[in-house]
Formats: C-alpha cells, sequence, structure tokens
C-alpha cells in the first residue's frame, strides 16, 4: 500500500532521505537539519522529528518493508531488550533466523505472558511457521510459545513448535541487539511510546536492508523509498 504524503509541504523524495537518514545513521534532528541546509533544503529539525515520530512514516515504511522481505530459516531465535521511554523500562521484542536475518519485531509496555504470545502470532503471521524457536528461560517466553502451540492444536496443526531453551544459542539475537542499541544511545530519548514505536521500526528497517533481506539490487535509500511506493 502506498504512503500518503497528502498535505506535506516537502518533496515525498525529501521526506523520505530524511527519514532514512535519521534512522540510519548517528545523527540527530538538528544534525540533520544542517545536513539538508548544506543541500539546499531548509527544514527544521521539529519537522524532521515529526516526519519520524508524529506522522510515523518510518513506520509505515516498516509495515511494508516486513511484507516484502525475502524468507528465513525455520530455526529461530528470540529475546527482547530493554528501551527508556519517558523515564520508563519498555521492551523491543526482536527474533532472528539462526543466519542473523530479521524476522519481526515488536514494541511492548509489558513483558508477559500475553506479550509474548502477542509477538509470536505476529511473527507467524509474517513469516511462516518454524520448526523450532530458541529462547532464553523467560517464562514469559515460555508461557508464549505454550499458548500459541495451544492455539495451532486447536487449529488442527499436529506438530507443535519445538522450543529450545539454551541460552548460548541466543548469542547470535543478543550481538543483533547492538546494531539498534547503538543507534538509540546517540538519540535524546523518546518522549512517548508511539514516537519510540515508529522510530525503531525505522531503524530495525535500515538494519534489514543492511543485512540485504530485500530482492531490490538498488542503493539502500532507493530500497527503503522503494517501500513507500
Amino acid at each position: 500500500m502506498a504512503i500518503s504524503f497528502k498535505g506535506a509541504h516537502f518533496p515525498k523524495t525529501v521526506i523520505l532521505f530524511a527519514v532514512f537518514f535519521y534512522v540510519r545513521y548517528g545523527v540527530s534532528y538538528r544534525d540533520l537539519e544542517e545536513i539538508l541546509a548544506e543541500r539546499g533544503v531548509n527544514v527544521d529539525h521539529a519537522t524532521l522529528n515529526r516526519w519520524v515520530t508524529v506522522t510515523k512514516y518510518a513506520g509505515q515504511v516498516a509495515a511494508e518493508a516486513r511484507r516484502r522481505k525475502r524468507s528465513v530459516d525455520r530455526s529461530w531465535r528470540m529475546d527482547e531488550t530493554y528501551v527508556r521511554v519517558k523515564g520508563r523500562w519498555v521492551y523491543l521484542y526482536r527474533a532472528v533466523d539462526k543466519f542473523g536475518k530479521t524476522l519481526d519485531f515488536m514494541l511492548s509496555r509489558r513483558r508477559n505472558k500475553a506479550a509474548a504470545t502477542k509477538f509470536f502470532a505476529r511473527a507467524l503471521e509474517t513469516n511462516g511457521m518454524p520448526l523450532k524457536i530458541v529462547i532464553d528461560k523467560s517464562g514469559a517466553n515460555t508461557a508464549g510459545i505454550n499458548e500459541i502451540n495451544r492455539m495451532l492444536k486447536r487449529f488442527g496443526c499436529p506438530v507443535p513448535i519445538e522450543m529450545v531453551r539454551i541460552k548460548y544459542l541466543n548469542n547470535i539475537i543478543e550481538q543483533d541487539h547492538r546494531f539498534i542499541k547503538r543507534r538509540i544511545r546517540l538519540m535524546l530519548g523518546f518522549k512517548s511510546f508511539e514516537a519510540a514505536a515508529s522510530t525503531l521500526a525505522g531503524i530495525e528497517v535500515a538494519s534489514m536492508i543492511r543485512k540485504g533481506q530485500f530482492r531490490d539490487e538498488v542503493c539502500p535509500f532507493k530500497q527503503f523509498a522503494n517501500f513507500a511506493v
């Protein structure tokens, strides 16, 4: 689905370039304001922030990117990491396959069975059925997978998803968190949950492009922009 830029006072290409540059590279909104000014585009840093967090162009691009990415391996690694929003910790659920390709991501206010179940259901919807999911010894994630298996059984799936709870096998996703955390660290913090969700979704897409998870052979920015078409 094409993203609507109705009412925007700048060309679509300028908006998408600014959003991509922010989520991909370690710049502040004020830095980005200067970079664009050097290229003849005068846009206030508050407007740049609004494009990412309020209008949620980054989140809209991510929704389309999740649908278009290449298929992944059926052996999954799942974990969550902490993100601070308005002085409080929230949880970024993430999953990759055994080769480190991003499967899915979801920001949640809570870390419990309901959140884990929702994340696993979302990941299955986009990526199909895995053979196994490797997690740490989190009780919430264990309960989430068990709930998904009960749901699958009710729908007639005879073989449950294998759950593996071995911490060292999850090193690959813990290492993968670093790209996301490194980008977050340079920001001044998130003022709202919705702003965090949109920004993090954009960062995840930039990471997926870096990993070569899409069929396009064009440059990274053009890949990002293509998701808005």
